[in-house]
């Protein structure tokens, strides 16, 4: 795997963790706007779902999705998923002049599991480099990318652009 692939991932987690371990340290500063066309906030079932035109921005943070359906338990995110047509997701990483971007038809969360999953044309790009396939699975506490369904034809697709001379990264 090129390091550079890892965080980029581990940043795509960020949008849906909860503001203290957002990735972004004045991120997690800035208040959280959540704009859509419905929302239905379920306290009792620990359920929120934000549907049509869905975009939530958090200082340099934006997600954006058709629908977001968000579990929550004691007030902690237990899984999120996000739909649209793509799914959208940018933030800035620290110490970094370009954002971190990513899109698919579905993006999973799961806590419990220390995973993030990207589905259907899912795509990573960072700094010109690119990580494509059908289904990206982050494991964040292995800091660990699984890439591909193995179906026929399903390629796992990377460009990694060259270092300029005299950087390091």
């Amino acid at each position: 795997m090129h390091p550079s692939i890892a965080p980029l991932l581990l940043l795509l987690l960020t949008a849906f963790l909860p503001a203290p371990a957002a990735a972004l340290s004045s991120d997690r500063q800035q208040p959280m706007h959540i704009e859509a066309d419905h929302a239905d906030l379920d306290d009792q079932k620990g359920v929120s779902v934000y549907r049509g035109n869905v975009v939530i921005t958090q200082g340099t943070l934006r997600l954006t999705g058709d629908e977001l359906t968000v579990h929550t338990r004691d007030g902690d995110i237990t899984k999120a998923f996000s739909t649209g047509n793509p799914a959208t997701y940018r933030q800035r990483p620290d110490g970094k002049d370009r954002d971190v971007e990513a899109q698919s038809l579905r993006m999973e969360y799961y806590a419990g599991e220390d995973q993030i999953i990207l589905l259907q044309k899912a795509e990573v790009k960072q700094a010109g480099d690119t990580f494509r396939s059908e289904r990206i699975i982050y494991d964040i506490a292995r800091d660990h990318v699984n890439a591909g369904t193995g179906a026929p034809g399903d390629r796992v697709r990377i460009t990694i652009q060259p270092k300029k001379a005299g950087t390091r990264d």
